[in-house]
């Protein structure tokens, strides 16, 4: 039997699409307000997954306790706060878009977490904007 349990959580980042080869104009011209010079920011709303076997002896998929300390210093510590393009290191040569996101912080907990456990991470940008990765 696989079960899947999920925590959820909030950063808040700022961040401006560019692609570093490409005039500012033909970056307005993709990105629209997202590639403002000035940054734009989001609250983001995260939710990681994992799914596996419960464990008999704990009746646990994964100690969600765990899960949560971990997102706290791997990732909310990391990107909360804070100018992606600027103060992290994650994004200085990569487009902070929310795939990319989604994608850096599954890298980031995937070392982290049992290989047995399937990981997905869910970011919304807004509402009704996010995307999910599945490694």
């Amino acid at each position: 039997m696989k079960l899947t349990v999920c925590r959820k959580e909030h950063f808040n980042a700022a961040h401006r699409l560019y692609n570093q080869a490409w005039s500012d104009e033909k970056n307005a011209e993709i990105f629209g307000k997202c590639s403002n010079p000035n940054y734009h920011g989001h609250n983001y709303e995260l939710i990681v997954k994992l799914s596996g076997a419960i464990d008999p002896e704990t009746g646990y998929v994964y100690d969600l306790k765990k899960l949560s300390d971990l997102l706290k210093t791997e990732i909310l510590d990391r990107f909360d706060h804070k100018n992606l393009n600027l103060d992290t290191e994650e994004f200085r040569h990569l487009n902070p878009s929310a795939e990319n996101i989604a994608r850096v912080i599954w890298d980031i907990l995937r070392p982290n977490i049992r290989e047995d456990l399937e990981l997905a991470v869910t970011l919304y940008e807004t509402e009704r904007n996010f995307v999910e990765y599945n490694g």
